[in-house]
């Protein structure tokens, strides 16, 4: 018979169809046309005629005599679409119970098309990971993108919560309770703004050989050292100490100990440590001894995030025995004391949505424990500075400034002293601009007769493969000149020192060179 010979043709194509085809469904001439209704089949467009499939010329329904169904094939289901011990019962074929069953990587699995109650609509989506991952309408990859429209209400109901819509849910996580007038869009990321990146094919056995061959003999090659150092990212240069002990059984930080001194031993031995590890060491070099480094503390623990604070406070307390918390606690009093011990706990608020609502309240409450009181309720700009998210703190600032028509820093001058003026206006002007910050930072450490080298070297170190390019761009808007001229004719007067910095290499590579 001519239909039976064209049906079982067609059968035959189908494997090699289903090879070729990918994701999802490709169209076929003549099969399965979306009828008038869409899902469920309407009365006329999809009815399980005799002889079904696959049709004949003319479409559906396909002229008499075409397949003879067999028992079972093709019953017509309550809701239409998918049947059930489908056509034919065949391993791979179409269909098996629960829809349209697909080779791996193919079609949706079973599950897939579940019938829908009532006329109209789409077919709900399938969960995540479980087959179509597209919007009705359009076939998406199996198990890929998200689903476009959980639900899949009837296209004649509004979506509901679509994002932006104005639904009636809940305010939006971290708008303080209600929706926010103007809120601040998040800071863009600007991607790296580090100085110095992985060098291309590093070996540190390598590597640890130009050490060895730099420290051997009489004299110590410190050129060599610093050239090798300050062209390889941290990760890189902490992989030399286990590599060097590996190749000569030795310690590495002992043998540069011995070979090097003062400015540009520290400097060294710097670079070999992980960021936590030397924000550790530095803390515990501000603390401990006859004086306190109060600057050097607010520097650290108003620039890092909580993540990098907390594993700060562990480190510290396995290298030296005691908890960073309580080392301050010894060592300062008062309400700068509190500051610095709110800070150390890295539990600041880091979300970057912003409230102007909650940003003008905070403004108020800074305003009135400060210009509009008699004394200063110091608590409130501790709890306010030491909580806040960055972003929103910068709104406050705004806000205040709008509000009072005088700087928040300038309040903070006029309302306190000592350490705590300078650790409140320290982490102000941290949150405001990080980079201007530690341009400062650079200036003042080498303003005056001496240079602060420590100053110099914790953030040359811990700022160049964060954004010590930004700084650069901040130091030359500032001061009008460049950072590279200025470390280079402030270290003159430093023989160790001015070996790194003077040495136009050592320079490129930590802060990039300024033309």
């Amino acid at each position: 018979m001519p239909g039976f010979r064209v049906a079982s043709q067609q059968l035959q194509e189908i494997p090699h169809i289903l090879k070729m085809s990918y994701p999802g469904y490709p169209p076929q001439s003549g099969g399965y046309p979306p009828q008038g209704g869409g899902y469920p089949p309407q009365p006329g467009a999809y009815p399980p005629q005799p002889g079904a499939y696959p049709p004949a010329g003319g479409g559906y329904p396909p002229a008499p005599g075409a397949y003879p169904p067999g028992g079972g094939s093709y019953p017509p289901q309550g809701g239409g679409y998918p049947p059930q011990a489908g056509y034919p019962p065949a391993a791979g074929g179409f269909p098996q119970a629960g829809g349209y069953p697909a080779p791996a990587g193919g079609f949706p699995q079973a599950g897939g098309y579940p019938a829908q109650p009532g006329q109209g609509g789409y077919p709900s989506m399938p969960p995540a990971g479980g087959g179509w991952g597209a919007a009705p309408g359009g076939y998406g990859a199996p198990g890929g993108a998200p689903q476009g429209y959980p639900g899949g209400p009837a296209p004649s109901q509004p979506m509901p919560n679509y994002p932006g819509a104005p639904a009636g849910g809940p305010s939006m996580p971290g708008y303080g309770g209600g929706v926010p007038t103007n809120p601040q869009a998040p800071a863009i990321p600007k991607g790296y703004r580090g100085s110095i990146k992985d060098f291309p094919g590093a070996d540190p056995l390598k590597d640890v050989e130009v050490l060895r061959k730099a420290m051997k003999g009489i004299g110590t090659d410190e050129n060599a050292i610093i050239e090798l150092l300050g062209n390889r990212s941290n990760k890189q240069r902490v992989a030399l100490v286990p590599a060097y002990k590996t190749t000569y059984g030795k310690d590495l930080v002992r043998d540069l100990k011995s070979e090097l001194s003062r400015d540009f031993e520290d400097l060294v031995l710097a670079m070999l440590k992980t960021p936590t590890q030397f924000d550790a060491s530095e803390l515990r070099e501000a603390i401990k001894g006859a004086g306190t480094d109060e600057a050097c503390l607010i520097e650290i623990l108003s620039s890092r995030s909580n993540a990098e604070i907390q594993e700060i406070n562990k480190v510290y307390k396995a290298e030296y025995g005691k908890k960073l918390e309580d080392a301050i606690t010894s060592d300062t009093s008062g309400h700068f004391r509190r500051l610095l011990v709110s800070l150390c706990q890295g539990n600041r608020d880091e979300r970057e949505t912003v409230d102007i609502s909650l940003a003008k309240q905070d403004a108020q409450k800074l305003y009135a424990a400060g210009e509009n009181k008699v004394g200063t309720d110091e608590s409130q700009f501790n709890a306010i500075l030491c909580a806040r998210s960055k972003p929103h703190l910068r709104a406050v600032f705004q806000e205040y400034q709008q509000m009072t028509g005088r700087d928040v820093e300038k309040s903070i001058c006029r309302e306190m002293s000592g350490n705590l003026e300078s650790g409140m206006v320290a982490v102000v002007k941290c949150i405001k601009n990080t980079p201007a910050y530690f341009a400062e930072r650079l200036q003042k450490a080498m303003k005056g007769a001496g240079t602060k080298d420590r100053t110099l070297i914790r953030v040359m170190v811990s700022r160049s493969e964060v954004d010590m390019l930004d700084i650069r761009q901040e130091f030359l808007k500032a001061y009008g000149k460049s950072l590279y001229n200025s470390i280079s004719v402030s270290s003159t007067h430093h023989v160790h020192f001015v070996k790194v910095q003077v040495s136009p290499k050592a320079l490129s590579a930590f802060i990039g060179k300024e033309v």
